[in-house]
């Protein structure tokens, strides 16, 4: 009688989550995605993996793999914990990771998993540095205080000690919804140190001993009085350092200055890109991402007043049209080709075609 009231427990367990599975609506764990004939028109990260896959984040819509051929397409139906996505990275033995509002994924090619926390009671050990780690962060996901580190087994949020400005920071703005700490921008420079754009504390370097931080109010608070954070990071062929405008670039040394209540980068201002003039006249753009390609020519992506190159001495600006009206962009990304990719808000991905940024559409 015991056996029998055994496997009439196992059936009725069965049957319940059979049902269960049913009524949720979800799908099996493995296969995810679906194949469609077109991109969302919000395209906003494009990233090229080892087998010459490229994946294309949304803002809303989920995921994307174009294979050359078909497009499949991926959302929280398949698994993932939300349709808004933050970043695409691919580890070494080609699994591919998605940073999106609410957790961060690994897909082996068959599964989404999500990485779990790993909580240490010491939370300042687990800065470290090491070559074949991943760096995250997740924009928009409330109350981060700093990014992500996965070392292939483990992933680690990190949080930043407290900023000299943060008190300062809370009585100006006690309300603000987000965290002053949010990681908008994860960089490695060619010594390997990870750099850290922030929503409002500026940009933090980490080279494995220390964190050191680089203020200017200019960086982070437009003169309208918006906010603009730290959203692009790059280090040229040259070894300068270009952040998020043209009008300065940074020669920055290695070591870091120690004062009373602050770990400083040393750095020395430039003078930035001449000749560049927008719709409003301004001789100051903000850019929203950059690229250097393979003759060092810097290319930098704005939010609406299309894209600049910069060879050292002159500027040329790409126009970025949608219906007769300037696309909003988001990101600049060169493929292993050197083919030089665009993701925006509302427009879809585009990429140049030598003379002019053309929409895609495979």
């Amino acid at each position: 009688m015991k056996t029998v009231t055994i496997k009439l427990n196992i059936l009725s367990f069965t049957y319940f989550f059979l049902i269960f599975i049913a009524c949720n609506g979800q799908k099996p764990a493995t296969n995810p995605g679906k194949t469609v004939s077109r991109l969302s028109n919000s395209i906003i990260i494009i990233f090229q993996s080892a087998d010459g896959d490229y994946w294309l984040g949304s803002d809303k819509d989920g995921l994307y793999k174009y294979n050359g051929k078909t497009i499949t397409h991926y959302s929280e139906k398949d698994g993932l914990s939300s349709n808004r996505i933050r970043s695409i990275q691919e580890d070494k033995q080609g699994n591919i990771y998605i940073a999106a509002i609410g957790g961060i994924y690994k897909f082996d090619g068959n599964t989404f998993s999500k990485l779990t926390t790993t909580k240490n009671s010491s939370p300042a050990n687990d800065w470290k540095l090491e070559s074949g780690d991943l760096w995250f962060s997740i924009p928009g996901n409330k109350g981060e205080k700093g990014p992500y580190r996965y070392d292939g087994k483990n992933l680690y949020q990190l949080e930043f000690p407290k900023h000299y400005m943060e008190e300062e920071y809370y009585k100006r703005f006690p309300n603000n919804s987000w965290s002053p700490f949010e990681v908008y921008y994860i960089y490695k420079d060619s010594k390997g140190a990870i750099w850290l754009g922030t929503s409002n504390f500026g940009i933090c370097r980490y080279d494995g001993k220390s964190l050191s931080w680089l203020y200017e109010d200019h960086l982070t608070n437009v003169s309208n009085g918006g906010s603009f954070g730290i959203r692009s990071i790059i280090e040229d062929s040259k070894g300068h350092y270009w952040f998020c405008n043209t009008s300065n670039r940074y020669k920055v040394f290695p070591d870091s200055i120690v004062e009373k209540d602050r770990v400083l980068i040393p750095y020395k201002t430039e003078k930035g890109i001449e000749g560049i003039r927008t719709t409003d006249n301004a001789d100051m753009v903000y850019f929203m991402s950059a690229i250097e390609d393979k003759n060092g020519n810097l290319w930098l992506a704005t939010y609406s007043q299309g894209v600049w190159k910069y060879d050292g001495k002159t500027v040329t600006h790409y126009a970025v049209n949608d219906g007769g009206k300037e696309a909003t962009l988001f990101s600049i990304y060169k493929d292993k080709n050197d083919n030089i990719w665009l993701g925006s808000h509302e427009s879809g991905a585009y990429k140049f075609n030598g003379k002019t940024f053309e929409k895609f559409n495979p």
